[in-house]
This record gives C-alpha cells, sequence and structure tokens, in this order.
C-alpha cells in the first residue's frame, strides 16, 4: 500500500489502512452468489487489487474536508467500494480489448476463462456498483457515478476508434486518458469532499487535484507498457504497441523525430495490421520482441520517453498546486504524497 511509505502522519495512515480493510470486505460481501462458478471468478479478480488509489481518493479527500479531519460517514465506505467495483470492471474489460495474459503477476480472467466469462464478470462487478449505490438516500451520487461510467466508456471508445492512426495528436491523446482515467479519480475526490460537506469552491479544487493526478498516472501507465519489464510491472506489457495504441512517447517521435525515422517507426506500427478500422480488424500479424525492443530504443534515444515523463511530473505539479485551497493537515499532506508517487512507480 501507498500509505506509511509516504511519510506522512502516522496515525492518519493507520485510519485510511483500516478504512481500506473495511472497503475490501464490503466489496467481497457484495459480491458473494449462490453459484460457485461466480465466486471462483469474484474471487480470482480480487487478486487484481493494487494500491486501491481511487477508494483512498474518496475517503482522503472526506478527512481533508472534514470538519473533524478524520472524520467519515458509512457513506464514503459505500462510494470507496462503488468506485473499487467500477475500477475493477474496467481493468477486466481492459484485459479483454488487449488480449493481456498477465494482471498483478498472475493470469488474467479472459486468459484463464475466455472474453465471454470475462465481460460478463466485468457486468456483474458494475451492476453490483449500482446495486450498492441504492442503499445510499442521495441519487446525486448515482448519477455520478454513471456519468462518469459513460465518460470512461466513451474514452475507450474513442481510443479504439484511433488504434492504427499515425496522424493521433497530443491534445486527442489527453483527451482519451482524461476521461479513461483523470475523470474518474476527479469523481473520487468530488463524491468524498461532497460527503464531508465542503464548500464548492473546496471541492473544485480537489476535483482538479483528482484529474490532474489521475492522468498523470496514465501517462506514467502508458510509459510502464512501452520500457518497464514485465516481472516488475506484474502485468502483460507491450500491448498498447501490439493494439497499434498510439501513447504519447509515440506520439512525439512521429511529430520530433527526423522524417527516415518517422518512416521507419510508421512502418514497424503498421505490421501489427491492428485497429486500421474498428468494422474489419483486418491483419493481426504480431510485432516481434525483436521489433519492440527496437521501437523502444528510437523511443529513448529520441527522448521521447523524457518528454512522456516530463508531461506527467507538469501534471503532478499542477495537481498539488490544486491543493493550496486546503488548510495544512495530515490528509492534505498524505495527497501531496499521493500524487508524488505517481512519477516513482516501478519500471
Amino acid at each position: 500500500m501507498l500509505l506509511i511509505r509516504c511519510g506522512e502522519d502516522r496515525a492518519i495512515s493507520e485510519r485510511v489502512a483500516a478504512e481500506l480493510t473495511e472497503v475490501e470486505a464490503r466489496f467481497s460481501a457484495q459480491l458473494i452468489s449462490d453459484l460457485p462458478c461466480v465466486n471462483t471468478l469474484v474471487e480470482h479478480v480480487e487478486r487484481y487489487r493494487g494500491k486501491m488509489l481511487r477508494p483512498m481518493l474518496v475517503l482522503v479527500a472526506g478527512m481533508a474536508t472534514a470538519k473533524d479531519r478524520q472524520e467519515l460517514t458509512d457513506a464514503h465506505i459505500i462510494v470507496a467500494t462503488v468506485v473499487e467495483m467500477v475500477h475493477m470492471a474496467t481493468l477486466v474489460h481492459d484485459d479483454v480489448l488487449d488480449d493481456a495474459k498477465i494482471r498483478r503477476g498472475g493470469a488474467t480472467i479472459n486468459h484463464l476463462k475466455g472474453n465471454e466469462a470475462a465481460v460478463m464478470l466485468g457486468d456483474y462487478l458494475i451492476s453490483h456498483a449500482y446495486h450498492l449505490c441504492s442503499k445510499l438516500n442521495s441519487t446525486l451520487i448515482s448519477r455520478m457515478i454513471a456519468d462518469t461510467t459513460n465518460t470512461v466508456c466513451e474514452g475507450e471508445l474513442l481510443q479504439l476508434t484511433n488504434r492504427g492512426n499515425a496522424d493521433l495528436d497530443e491534445r486527442t491523446y489527453f483527451e482519451i486518458i482524461r476521461r479513461k482515467t483523470g475523470t474518474l479519480c476527479g469523481t473520487c475526490c468530488l463524491l468524498g469532499s461532497q460527503l464531508s460537506g465542503a464548500q464548492d469552491k473546496v471541492t473544485d479544487c480537489l476535483v482538479q487535484y483528482g484529474e490532474k493526478m489521475g492522468t498523470a498516472f496514465q501517462v506514467v501507465d502508458d510509459l510502464l507498457d512501452m520500457v518497464g519489464r514485465e516481472d516488475t510491472v506484474g502485468k502483460t506489457l507491450g500491448r498498447d504497441l501490439q493494439k497499434g495504441k498510439l501513447t504519447l512517447p509515440v506520439i512525439h517521435f512521429l511529430k520530433s523525430a527526423g522524417t527516415g525515422d518517422r518512416k521507419q517507426l510508421k512502418q514497424l506500427l503498421e505490421t501489427t495490421g491492428q485497429g486500421k478500422s474498428l468494422s474489419t480488424g483486418n491483419g493481426s500479424t504480431m510485432l516481434s520482441k525483436e521489433q519492440i525492443d527496437q521501437i523502444k530504443q528510437m523511443l529513448v534515444e529520441n527522448r521521447s520517453v523524457d518528454y512522456a515523463m516530463d508531461w506527467a511530473s507538469r501534471l503532478i505539479d499542477q495537481a498539488k498546486a490544486s491543493l493550496n485551497c486546503l488548510g495544512n493537515s495530515s490528509a492534505r499532506t498524505l495527497l501531496l504524497g499521493m500524487a508524488d508517487k505517481v512519477l516513482t512507480r516501478k519500471f
């Protein structure tokens, strides 16, 4: 977990850790089925759980804005559980889209049980998220979760539409990842602070923090897929290249490298044949390990990897600046530490 290692006040770290344990318990209890085969799949997908960033954002945003700095309600725990379910559903569906075989160091649902089971399990997680939302008195929260889930799906569809698009620009790329990742993180902060009765001005600042942090997280995640090590990252890597999904370092290279280098990279990317048309999807020749390594080397030598990391750093600086609306507190310190950790994820 992200907590004790950030150097913030130990008391609030222990409090958040205890609340996250409760979120895990609610998650498991909500998904219990009378069918053993369903329970087996749910138990497996729970192994996907990482640092629980999104539930943490709900909880810490709530703590940062509560009158009593560590006061949380049962509604905070429910919302934290809901966003974890939504996030887990996106991971299960992403693995289908990417044909990924490894997640958190273990086999993916689609690799073990096939795409059909993975799609249905993702839907099962989403439906239970809304069922859990129905326990809250406010319908506003359900609408916010629904709007956010719609936005995440729109981001995925925008990315699918642009598979194999060598002319993809940075503006469209950032719109994709803002919708895919930034929006959910922003909603976590919004709901956590609203449940604590925060003023609109403060809530808006926290939403900015969450969106910027989430967007930076995705930039780094895309970098990990490009230049990370599978044994360190714990999931199938190189899928973006194989699926023709252009991420920031590739976009930068195709804009800034010499004519010959750009032509060479385009030729390598075209060998996948992925994503040229959503309707046809023809041609699925895979890049070899040597070709992927060649692309990585090209991106490093052109400083395109550095360029993407610099962008992530700027986004984190913007996220941290958004917290100036908060007074000094252990919760604010924790939020700052969470942002810094985005840039130190293991490659």
